[in-house]
């Protein structure tokens, strides 16, 4: 039987020695959703995390496949490419605790994205730049209460999610209507915000280290997404092949970010010795073909995406070295959700992590990810019975992925 010489600093190694693993997850998910300082034992704890990820995925045998809005092979456009640009994760959150009674607030960026192949690859007919935004406010509440030789807590709460982005394109090369004036390329801009809510269920024994939690996370329908398509780079001469070429055209259109359900267990092993593991589902198949209609109710242009749901594994071990230095590995699958179109693919993940704690009010973790995404090719896909990826095709191997990150707790 484990001894109780495992401490709270082992208990709580988990939430900060390893990367979350939502930071390189599939879809558009980046830090996810968190409640973790949730479980911390303090009467008052603060923590704020930094996350840096470095993903570097190439396109290579890139070939525009719509030769009439100018072909971009035959015009010098480059059949490889550098798809990614790094990002910032970053997370803040206060809990505060009473008498069985917890209370979570955070300040997260669970989703968002950012691809960059640039205008002179041959598939910018389907990409130049497309960037999503996220901001999450949350409450989240915990009652614990005896049950057993442990305690069993209650949680429920919800969140304020707001969304924001745009992609930008090239619609026709500039060569086809040359010697008129214009770059060729639209740009979507477009924002939208809605309501989420969680809840779930904690058994703990803290003796032990041992905790196990399910958590449900509902979907967020942003139900009213507003903006416009920018097609003022295009001549209005045009009009005739690109419908509202030359002007600005008002938006709007709905959708909705994903329900998930995450299993997490940790017990102790051995004195100061720590298994975790996660086992988390994501319904990102709801995310296929976001259409946007003008004021007339006319379909202008769609958000092609065609996921698949999304499943995240990941297990690894924490030791506590003494009392102020703790240590944890992990390794974490992720399953792709691209399905022919994209190179959201699997990924496989090694981090380590560690802890330092100069005295019982201050944490302070310092954590690393190695990775690979794999490879795969993009084509053209149906999705709800409309073509979608037929602009390109194009190929990529596997390539790496790296992340660092921070993190500062101060605790009461």
């Amino acid at each position: 039987m484990v001894s109780k010489l495992i401490s709270r600093g082992v208990f709580a190694l988990v939430a900060g020695c390893t990367l979350q693993s939502p930071a390189l997850a599939g879809g558009i998910e980046r830090g996810g959703y968190n409640i973790d300082l949730l479980f911390d034992p303090s009467s008052v704890a603060i923590e704020s995390t930094a996350t840096y990820v470095m993903p570097q995925r190439k396109l290579k045998n890139v070939t525009d496949t719509i030769a009439g809005d100018g072909a971009l092979n035959t015009l010098g456009y480059s059949s490889s490419v550098d798809e990614t640009d790094d990002y910032w994760s970053p997370r803040i959150g206060a809990k505060a605790g009473f008498e069985g009674f917890d209370c979570l607030a955070d300040y997260s960026q669970p989703y968002g994205a950012h691809t960059n192949p640039g205008a002179g690859w041959a598939g910018a007919n389907q990409n130049i730049e497309t960037k999503i935004n996220s901001d999450n406010y949350a409450l989240t509440c915990s009652y614990k209460f005896d049950a057993g030789p442990g305690d069993l807590r209650v949680i429920a709460g919800g969140n304020y999610l707001q969304m924001d982005g745009f992609k930008e394109r090239l619609v026709v090369a500039p060569s086809v209507f040359a010697p008129l004036p214009g770059s060729g390329v639209g740009r979507l801009d477009l924002e939208g915000d809605g309501w989420g809510w969680r809840a779930g269920v904690a058994y703990e024994i803290p003796e032990y280290a041992l905790r196990a939690s399910l958590m449900y996370y509902s979907q967020v329908k942003l139900d009213s997404v507003t903006g416009q398509v920018d097609l003022t780079n295009l001549p209005a001469a045009l009009g005739g092949l690109v419908p509202g070429a030359g002007t600005i055209i008002p938006v709007e259109g709905s959708t909705a970010m994903p329900e998930a359900i995450e299993l997490k267990l940790q017990s102790g092993i051995a004195p100061d010795w720590l298994a975790f593991g996660s086992v988390k589902w994501t319904n990102w198949s709801v995310l296929q073909r976001i259409p946007f209609y003008n004021a007339g109710g006319v379909e202008v242009t769609a958000l092609e995406l065609g996921y698949r749901d999304g499943w995240t594994v990941t297990g690894g071990v924490g030791h506590k070295f003494n009392e102020q230095w703790s240590g944890a590995v992990s390794l974490t699958w992720d399953r792709g959700t691209s399905q022919g179109f994209g190179t959201l693919t699997d990924t496989w993940t090694v981090g380590a992590g560690v802890a330092y704690s100069p005295n019982k009010n201050v944490e302070i973790r310092l954590a690393g990810v190695l990775g690979i995404l794999t490879g795969g090719s993009s084509s053209a896909v149906t999705i709800d019975g409309i073509a979608a990826g037929d602009e390109a095709t194009y190929r990529f191997g596997d390539d790496l992925v790296a992340a660092l990150s921070t993190s500062l707790k101060v605790k009461f």
